[in-house]
């Protein structure tokens, strides 16, 4: 549906994906719904530096689980669910932007978004790889390209904890990790990594946390490293589980050592000179789940929350 409007502005119909209220537990479906009436006029307001995009593509990923609780960084109840995606700009206010520009970076969950502040939005200058990848493997979201990366400069024993047996046989055969087990059917999940670690770890990339962690820490190595992204296993949890093995930190001289993908935003043109040849190259495995439709969305997160993802989840909104 489109409309004229004052000053030759176009309005439009905007199907939005809409937060219904914070969650306790395991985010559903109807945590969110679609609202089919919105309208948005396709023209940045007037003295407004930001930009007015067209979604493409948006990106579905663990960390939303958190932005669902009561905090500093919620998503807004009655308002669109907001995440990383690929955009078209429609018209900017922004010296840094023109209509036509490709741009990935925080956007809403709808088919058009005024984005006011565009301080980590970027402009999208390689377009000869898949637009969806700038949700994923060209962003750093996801964990799967770090284990990917590993797999290629480490040159070692590369292993891979999953707690979906269905994708056991997906690791080992399609993306080539050395080993995989389903940690969530192991009982003693010290013997199991004992059982495929028995010299102990080197490097652990920790996205589970909880349970796991503590077992690895029991199985590092003297002076082993952890990188710490994200602790999927305590997001749905009222109360976190503990971890109870630091001391072997001390006794192991472990490095143990958090971060987030924008602390590093302005190594980001070094980070394209990296990967881009690897995925040229064809040395990188990438798998994705494209869920089509914005409608599709809340569907498909709560699909990633559960383990039903193949590959890096991600809504097609609109071609481009």
């Amino acid at each position: 549906m489109a409309s004229g409007g004052g000053d030759n502005e176009l309005e439009v119909s905007n199907k939005q994906v809409i937060f219904k209220d914070y969650v306790s537990g395991f985010p559903k479906e109807s945590d969110m719904y679609l609202k089919t009436n919105g309208t948005i006029k396709l023209k940045v307001p007037e003295g407004s530096n930001g930009l007015l995009v067209k979604n493409l593509y948006l990106s579905c990923d663990p960390y939303m689980r958190n932005r669902m609780k009561k905090s500093t960084d919620s998503l807004v109840p009655g308002s669109p669910i907001v995440g990383f995606g690929v955009a078209k700009v429609v018209d900017s206010g922004n010296p840094k932007f023109k209509k036509g520009d490709l741009v990935w970076g925080r956007t809403g969950w709808e088919e058009y978004s005024l984005i006011t502040d565009v301080q980590d939005l970027f402009k999208i200058e390689h377009t000869d790889v898949p637009l969806s990848y700038y949700t994923g493997i060209l962003v750093g979201l996801p964990d799967q390209w770090a284990a990917s990366l590993t797999s290629i400069f480490l040159f070692a024993f590369v292993f891979f904890l999953y707690p979906f047996c269905n994708k056991v046989d997906l690791l080992k055969n399609k993306l080539k990790f050395d080993e995989a087990f389903n940690y969530k059917e192991e009982s003693d999940l010290d013997a199991a990594l004992k059982r495929y670690f028995p010299e102990g770890i080197d490097i652990y990339f920790e996205n589970v946390g909880g349970k796991m962690l503590d077992a690895v820490l029991l199985n590092m190595r003297t002076h082993g490293r952890i990188a710490v992204c994200g602790m999927i296993s305590q997001y749905n949890l009222e109360e976190p589980e503990g971890v109870y093995n630091l001391t072997h930190m001390i006794y192991k001289r472990v490095h143990m050592k958090a971060f987030v993908a924008f602390d590093y935003y302005h190594l980001y043109p070094k980070f394209l000179d990296l990967v881009l040849p690897h995925i040229a190259e064809g040395n990188i495995v990438y798998l994705e789940d494209i869920a089509d439709g914005l409608e599709s969305g809340p569907a498909a997160l709560v699909g990633l929350l559960s383990g039903l993802n193949v590959g890096k989840q991600v809504v097609l909104v609109a071609q481009e």
